[in-house]
């Protein structure tokens, strides 16, 4: 299969291009920077590129998150989502497979799973954020074979919660630390994903039947169990524990995935935190 890798040099797209093409998959990556530059904000630049690729596939992994520029990410998930699909589309292309995130449920106990519905809050900055994966996901589903992957929090080589990362630096105190999520040892409930596993599920994934599965490791837990293990694997100061939850911070479950054939190979981020090269 010839597949198109939008994303290409993110922190999961430099982990998924070698596993598509050991597979057997040919791939051809584009990315703002890289040997193929092209701005997903530009729809004429992104409708070139595509039909030139004629790909059987389209895998949507695109985020902007360098600066921590929420805005600017959420663009990106609804401009740049719908030049993507609109140049598929012109070139009939299928199947899309979709980055989205697994903490955009509406409040409520326990875990989500795929049939909790997108949380309708009109409270600022979520309601912006849910807006844009509300956005990336309709129009991906416009395509005929449309399957979003809704990562939990993502760690590994090159994202936020890595050594050296922003993260890191939060917790050590740093006051230019620039990440978007909390370091508040509350029991806000997470579920997080090895970039590793989430690029293994994007490959699989071009053999899924449509729908949203749930790519998360097998471990959801609250801020103040997770926050103190990855500040161990950090080296750096654990915060103290608060009371309070967050009420949409429920985590998600990934039987749907698993059920698909999916596994992680970091099932929990207890051993996953130390091991965060692999």
């Amino acid at each position: 299969m010839r597949v198109l890798v939008a994303g290409a040099t993110g922190a999961v797209g430099r982990q998924l291009v070698p596993r598509l093409e050991a597979a057997g998959h040919e791939v051809v990556g584009v990315s703002r920077r890289g040997p193929r530059p092209v701005d997903v904000l530009d729809a004429g630049a992104v409708r070139r590129v595509v039909a030139e690729v004629a790909p059987d596939a389209v895998v949507h992994q695109l985020t902007d998150l360098g600066a921590a520029d929420g805005a600017a990410n959420d663009r990106l998930r609804t401009e740049g989502t719908r030049n993507l699909v609109d140049a598929a589309r012109a070139a009939g292309v299928r199947r899309i497979v979709a980055q989205s995130i697994g903490w955009a449920y509406a409040p409520g106990e326990g875990p989500a799973d795929e049939s909790v519905p997108l949380d309708g809050t009109r409270e600022f900055p979520r309601a912006r954020i849910v807006a844009g994966v509300r956005a990336l996901e309709s129009t991906a589903a416009e395509l005929p074979e449309a399957v979003v992957l809704r990562y939990g929090i993502l760690y590994g080589p090159g994202t936020w919660y890595a050594p050296g990362g922003a993260v890191a630096a939060a917790l050590a105190g740093a006051a230019d630390a620039r990440f978007l999520g909390s370091t508040t040892a509350d029991a806000s409930v997470s579920s997080f994903v090895h970039v590793a596993d989430a690029a293994d599920a994007a490959v699989r994934a071009l053999a899924w039947p449509v729908g949203a599965y749930n790519v998360v490791d097998d471990d959801p837990a609250p801020a103040h169990d997770w926050l103190p293990v990855l500040a161990g694997a950090l080296g750096v100061p654990s915060p103290p524990r608060r009371p309070g939850r967050t009420p949409w911070a429920r985590g998600a479950l990934n039987a749907r995935a698993r059920e698909a054939g999916w596994s992680p190979s970091h099932p929990s981020w207890r051993t996953g935190f130390a091991h965060q090269g692999t």
